[in-house]
């Protein structure tokens, strides 16, 4: 591998190790985000539950997400149907893949971190995509929404029917607004330090 293929493959490890430590944040941060949800747009009314209990089935239902050990989607105090547990395991699927490609992203950058990035202006160009991106999410966030799942789904069970997956009713678009937002801060934020670093 000549060193211009070095360089082009350490800006592409790079550049995906950036994308899913976004995506890794913005999971974990997710827990945050949904606390205060339950107070700021009373989810706790809505669920007819308290808030400790709201909260206590948003850890089930993440910890499904999260743990690769998990095989069973369940909630104490949500009852969910075929399609929902369908989706679920789907979007388990690729919390797995977004962690794998972290991790291993992330070992090849630790231990190749005494090199540079010699693209520096592929970061701005994905920096300019993510642009584009944040602002069609902001001119009809439930179009973006749509284009997104079906995108990374094959199926239609990611809508849900409210009757059959109440969990639907206590995670508002503005949560999800507020995850992507996360999500492009740091994504946008990451890219943008990348091309302007010093070469």
């Amino acid at each position: 591998m000549s060193n211009s293929q070095r360089d082009a493959f350490y800006t592409f490890v790079l550049a995906l190790f950036i994308f899913t430590f976004s995506i890794t944040v913005t999971i974990l941060f997710s827990f945050v985000i949904f606390k205060f949800d339950i107070h700021h747009y009373f989810l706790d009314q809505e669920a007819n539950m308290s808030a400790g209990k709201l909260m206590h089935n948003y850890n089930q239902m993440m910890n499904y997400l999260l743990n690769p050990f998990d095989g069973s989607f369940h909630l104490d105090d949500f009852r969910s149907s075929v399609n929902g547990r369908v989706h679920f395991a789907d979007c388990k699927k690729l919390f797995m893949l977004n962690f794998i490609v972290f991790i291993l992203s992330g070992i090849y950058v630790f231990f190749r971190r005494k090199y540079r990035a010699r693209f520096n202006r592929t970061y701005l160009y994905i920096a300019i995509v993510g642009i584009v991106l944040l602002l069609l999410m902001a001119v009809d966030f439930d179009g973006f929404f749509v284009i997104f799942h079906k995108i990374l789904f094959r199926n239609n069970d990611w809508l849900f029917d409210p009757s059959l997956d109440p969990i639907i009713n206590v995670l508002p678009d503005e949560f999800f607004i507020q995850c992507f937002v996360l999500f492009f801060v740091l994504f946008e934020g990451l890219n943008f330090f990348k091309f302007f670093a010093k070469k």
